[in-house]
């Protein structure tokens, strides 16, 4: 066998599900050839082009945030200051203010100036290890602007693998009546999307403030008459049945979850659907309701843990620091918060080929200057990633 580059003298933790716990090699190595894993194990002796010498560093698979807003214009610190003195989220929204505001700015800027301003707030989750990662719409509530919206997310593609999913249901635009809306996303905006190959999935918001459990399940069955997959905002503000609602649908994965029922948990279970734990909302809204984490554990549903990178409700740039708010927040072990940012979280984007150090698997790598595992879920702040390695291919 031979590779075009080896990454050698390392400590892996593979996250290869064959292997227990994180799949940690004490004295390993990571062989790639046209961006591909063909070997990750304890050292051997390979031919290669280019050799790597990483000084017994970390090697884990490159970080996955799979749950972003990452394409809009303006912010809304505003609204950060309005509930620091009482306001709720559903009060600013009565008002214009929430996604509204987001709304009205990314609908104004120009597909170059969401580019940059997308590109801008990559570079921060790059430097942060993230590799992959799942970019939604949602912030032109329009066809043209949610168009807008997903080609930009296409076009980071030249820098980081992106998962695109239309999120054409996040709100109810102003002025337009609710069921005018709903038919358009379902009979014009998502065959268009599925069409031209602007997203993989669809998702939705199922809130009061929101979209209910009927509106959601119309958009559900558009997207699987048109061949997407699906995903969901789910019982983030209260109770409604979503996370059971996304299960019917053997939707990827359920999002939030604060409010999910034990009905609820046992459906994900039954279908597959990932939990993602998004601890950036929960904590910049300063939420009491946490998810049902015992229960995620006992009918063992896989949770992914996210940034929720938005404007609005978790402005947050790191993952390893939604790591540590998962931890503390939520009580996840740091095992939790590795596998939640890898495999679990590539399985909430449908992926087997990244997530995992394992022949076959792109050859997506984070090295850390750590010295042990823990480390990156314990810090909060300062830079841990000695190298990011991200292959196109």
């Amino acid at each position: 066998m031979h590779a075009d580059r080896i990454f050698t003298n390392a400590r892996l933790a593979t996250m290869d599900p064959t292997l227990p716990g994180l799949g940690v090699v004490a004295r390993g190595m990571v062989a790639e050839r046209a961006g591909r894993i063909v070997y990750a194990g304890p050292e051997m002796a390979m031919a290669a082009r280019e050799v790597v010498d990483c000084q017994q560093r970390w090697v884990t698979p490159g970080l996955i945030d799979c749950h972003t807003h990452l394409v809009y214009a303006g912010n809304r610190a505003g609204e950060f200051e309005a509930r620091l003195e009482g306001a709720s989220y559903a009060e600013i929204a009565a008002k214009g203010g929430g996604i509204a505001a987001t709304v009205a700015a990314t609908r104004a800027a120009s597909e170059n100036e969401l580019d940059t301003l997308a590109r801008a707030r990559l570079s921060a989750l790059m430097a942060d290890g993230v590799t992959t990662m799942e970019v939604k719409s949602g912030y032109g509530l329009a066809a043209e602007a949610e168009y807008k919206c997903l080609r930009v997310a296409r076009s980071l593609g030249d820098v980081c693998d992106v998962a695109a999913t239309f999120l054409g249901a996040h709100a109810l635009p102003p002025g337009t009546p609710r069921g005018e809306y709903v038919r358009a996303l379902c009979e014009e905006m998502i065959p268009h999307v599925a069409r031209h190959g602007l997203a993989e999935a669809v998702d939705g918001f199922c809130e009061g403030v929101a979209f209910s459990p009927d509106e959601i399940r119309r958009v559900f069955e558009a997207a699987r008459l048109h061949g997407l997959r699906v995903k969901l905002h789910a019982d983030q503000l209260s109770d409604l049945g979503g996370a059971a609602l996304a299960a019917e649908f053997d939707a990827l994965s359920a999002d939030h979850i604060e409010y999910t029922n034990d009905d609820g948990v046992a459906a994900m279970a039954a279908s597959g659907t990932v939990a993602v734990l998004l601890p950036g909302a929960f904590y910049a809204l300063r939420e009491t309701r946490l998810p049902p984490i015992a229960a995620l554990r006992a009918r063992r549903v896989p949770m992914a843990v996210s940034t929720d990178h938005n404007p609005g409700t978790s402005p947050l740039y790191s993952l390893t620091l939604a790591m540590n708010m998962a931890a503390v927040q939520f009580g996840l072990s740091v095992a939790e918060c590795w596998l939640g940012v890898t495999r679990h979280a590539a399985q909430a984007l449908g992926r087997a080929d990244v997530g995992v150090l394992r022949v076959g698997a792109k050859c997506h790598l984070a090295i850390w200057d750590i010295g042990e595992l823990a480390e990156p879920v314990y810090r909060m702040g300062g830079r841990l990633l000695q190298q990011r390695i991200w292959s196109a291919t």
